[in-house]
């Protein structure tokens, strides 16, 4: 059933920073001030994305980041880390709605509704994740912005478990507090959770679910979004949470 949300897209033939996890940032600031009540479905390459709180070299294995062309950006919405990479899919949730826990609410209640359409046993946590099977396949963020809010989350489908794990690096104590060992004890991929399709057929689903309609941005618009990315590039802000 289709929520009444309009499906972002980019100009056709347009592939800039497709691939950047925070240029997807910048189209949910764009969105939120200029295209309240969207949606989009986006993927990258291997990412780190940490909340706009989190000391970075606490929650973040740097080295082996580098080492291993993972990329590494803050956010600017709270939350823990995050490992993301093509086998993982970004959800954008853009609303009016000024109130974050309503907006959260509202989301997380529909992305259950959706995967449980689709067969699954999803259930939505307190803690604003998303479980099948009693394991983790959905973790979401959010924050408010004068025109609205701005609610974004992972899917996970066939993301590699092994770079996640050495990626990020929450402390003991946070891993004990949920009651698990390691952020694999807590996971699970949707391909393993008796899905029949692939990630490009969930990817339509899930639009097919959300969305009413369909909205390309102009180049003008593209050239928008682009300078407010330059923000997240910002090397303060992705180190410290600021900028020049």
């Amino acid at each position: 059933m289709a929520q009444g949300l309009t499906l972002l897209r980019l100009p056709e033939g347009s592939e800039e920073g497709w691939r950047r996890l925070v240029f997807w940032l910048a189209l949910e600031e764009w969105a939120v001030e200029h295209a309240p009540g969207s949606f989009f479905v986006w993927n990258v390459r291997p990412t780190v994305i940490f909340g706009r709180n989190q000391d970075m070299e606490a929650e973040v294995n740097v080295p082996y980041c580098v080492e291993h062309g993972i990329e590494m950006y803050r956010r600017k919405s709270g939350g823990g880390c995050v490992y993301a990479d093509e086998g993982n899919l970004m959800l954008s949730y853009i609303t009016e709605c000024p109130d974050v826990n309503q907006a959260f609410d509202e989301y997380l209640s529909r992305l259950a509704d959706a995967l449980r359409s689709l067969g699954l046993d999803a259930v939505r946590t307190q803690h604003n994740d998303v479980l099948v099977g009693g394991r983790k396949v959905s973790g979401n963020a959010c924050y408010a912005t004068k025109t609205g809010c701005i609610v974004h989350g992972t899917l996970l489908y066939d993301t590699d478990f092994n770079d996640m794990e050495r990626a990020i690096t929450p402390s003991k104590e946070k891993l004990e507090s949920k009651g698990i060992k390691s952020v694999r004890q807590r996971v699970e991929n949707l391909k393993n959770c008796g899905l029949l399709f692939g990630l490009d057929v969930l990817k339509s689903k899930l639009i097919d679910y959300f969305c009413k309609d369909m909205r390309f941005l102009s180049k003008t618009e593209l050239s928008e979004v682009l300078e407010t990315e330059k923000t997240y590039l910002d090397e303060n802000f992705i180190k410290y949470g600021r900028r020049n």
